[in-house]
């Protein structure tokens, strides 16, 4: 008898469950909670669902659970819009699969056919591709789907969009009647709800709703990051900034595990809080929070849940949030019984997009703030340091301390001794924190501070002038005026913007829509302008 282990309330295998643990998942999200025993027990799921909501791992544990490793055959098949979520998609599954030896596939365009063939031909058990190349593969025949138990369609509003509609019907047309099916999608047009009537069997219908959120009202910035540079741009923060005490949040047991470590090695006195701790140890580091002996909590979202301490001034995403509905909890935590509060996010340039959608759901506005200069945090620590002293002059009990200045006041200025001291135990160091300039598009033609993108949509989308500069305002959160030349042409467009939004506006733009047309947007090839 297999031995299970409980995830949340789910009743999973102990190494799938082994498998999600090390992943850092906590408990499940709630369309894991309702999808999961649905699908565990055979029936065909309809799953009205934005990103960011652990969807793939509402598929890709039963997926997991139910597939065979033992049989060398395709058994589920997940269909995606594009490649990199083909990618992204088979990595979850494959991490969830490792203990029980599934082996995963990614199809897609762009990469030699024959590679994957050859990966098919070894035997795999769950394809995750693009209609394009999996209808590819089939009509090669070297894509056999007799075997199939399973197929998701992961955003099929997106495949929708992206006009995928026929093939992902001719992709169903070749797998066995008696499938399990399931449906994915932010939004049910037509079409969509057209398809799933014809494909699924009696399925089950699932809303994760999201309750209209309310953002408290605090100061909410975000600073841009390099991966690299993350922990040393904390820590600058931190040095720079008046608080009492600060809850930084992770997404994993790891990485809080992680942080911890590098804050304590670098002398600030910090204590980490998540699921693995026993009910004792985690009372033991909350009253050391609740009495201020600590100033730094570092958290998962669930472990900081309940957690009420009124003095909390910063709380930091150290890590984006997967969803709006987490970005609000977290910053809940600061700004309690009538006091202020800042809520920081630290953010690298894959995430801008995530970074709006939080803003749009949230209906909240997050402002971009430079990093602190090292001028900042030595204009700080002069201002902690003047407050120390004018205590312990007001204190007294200095006499020790009189007569070893008595004695140098004989040889030198009192007011040489007095920067002496306070040199002997302040470093202001000097600025190592590299100063990147972010990608590099390099030469693309544009007027000096500018860079150029090509951008697939033009004249014939009905696109004028004012309505690109609206979508990009719109799309990447940038100014106008960061807008620059906009050269249109029937079927694409050039479009100029400012150097220091460049890599924002190109990631912020990537699986977007105007006037209905998937936009494709990259730097341009280096030219004159005329």
């Amino acid at each position: 008898m297999t031995e299970t282990k409980f995830f949340g309330g789910l009743e999973l295998s102990k190494r799938v469950h082994h498998a999600i643990m090390d992943m850092g998942f906590e408990e499940p999200s709630p369309i894991q909670t309702q999808a999961i025993p649905l699908l565990m027990q055979g029936k065909d799921v309809i799953g009205q669902a934005q990103t960011g909501t652990g969807k793939t791992a509402a598929f890709g544990i039963p997926i997991v659970e139910m597939v065979n490793p033992r049989l060398r055959t395709v058994q589920a098949l997940v269909l995606t819009p594009t490649r990199e979520l083909a990618i992204q998609v088979a990595e979850e599954i494959a991490k969830i699969g490792r203990l029980k030896g599934i082996r995963t596939l990614p199809v897609y365009g762009g990469q030699p056919i024959d590679r994957q063939i050859k990966a098919l031909r070894q035997g795999v058990q769950v394809v995750i591709g693009t209609p394009g190349r999996l209808l590819d593969h089939i009509s090669r025949k070297t894509l056999r789907l007799d075997r199939l138990q399973i197929v998701v369609l992961d955003e099929a509003d997106e495949m929708l969009d992206m006009g995928f509609i026929e093939d992902i019907e001719s992709i169903l047309q070749e797998t066995p009647e008696e499938r399990q099916t399931l449906l994915f999608s932010a939004t049910m047009p037509d079409p969509i709800q057209r398809l799933a009537r014809r494909y699924l069997r009696q399925p089950e219908w699932i809303t994760v709703s999201r309750d209209e959120l309310t953002v408290p009202s605090i100061e909410q910035v975000y600073y841009e990051v390099r991966e690299k540079d993350r922990l040393d741009a904390l820590c600058r923060i931190i040095d720079s900034i008046d608080m009492t005490q600060v809850i930084i949040f992770c997404r994993t047991k790891k990485g809080v595990d992680d942080l911890m470590n590098s804050l304590q090695a670098r002398g600030y006195g910090a204590e980490g809080l998540h699921g693995d701790l026993s009910q004792s140890q985690r009372d033991r580091v909350m009253k050391k929070f609740r009495e201020g002996t600590v100033e730094i909590l570092v958290a998962t979202d669930v472990a900081a849940r309940g957690i009420d301490v009124d003095n909390v001034s910063h709380v930091v995403n150290y890590e984006v949030p997967q969803d709006p509905e987490s970005y609000v909890h977290r910053i809940g935590r600061t700004g309690r019984a009538g006091r202020s509060g800042v809520a920081i996010t630290l953010i690298l340039p894959r995430e801008y997009r995530q970074l709006r959608l939080i803003e749009k759901l949230a209906k909240t506005s997050i402002t971009r703030t430079e990093l602190p200069s090292l001028a900042d945090i030595a204009e700080r620590q002069k201002e902690v340091i003047n407050d120390k002293l004018r205590l312990f002059m007001e204190e007294g009990s200095l006499d020790i301390y009189r007569r070893m200045v008595e004695d140098l006041v004989k040889e030198f200025d009192p007011l040489d001794i007095a920067a002496a001291a306070l040199k002997l135990n302040l470093d202001f160091g000097e600025d190592e924190l590299e100063t990147e300039s972010g990608m590099e598009f390099g030469n693309t033609g544009a007027r000096p501070g500018m860079v150029r993108f090509f951008m697939n949509v033009g004249r014939q989308d009905n696109v004028g002038p004012r309505e690109m500069v609206q979508f990009i305002s719109e799309e990447a959160g940038v100014p106008g005026s960061m807008i620059g030349n906009i050269k249109l042409h029937d079927r694409f467009s050039f479009v100029e913007v400012r150097d220091e939004v460049a890599e924002k506006v190109f990631y912020c733009l990537q699986r977007t829509n105007l006037r209905g047309r998937r936009v494709n947007v990259e730097p341009a090839k280096g030219r004159s302008i005329r």
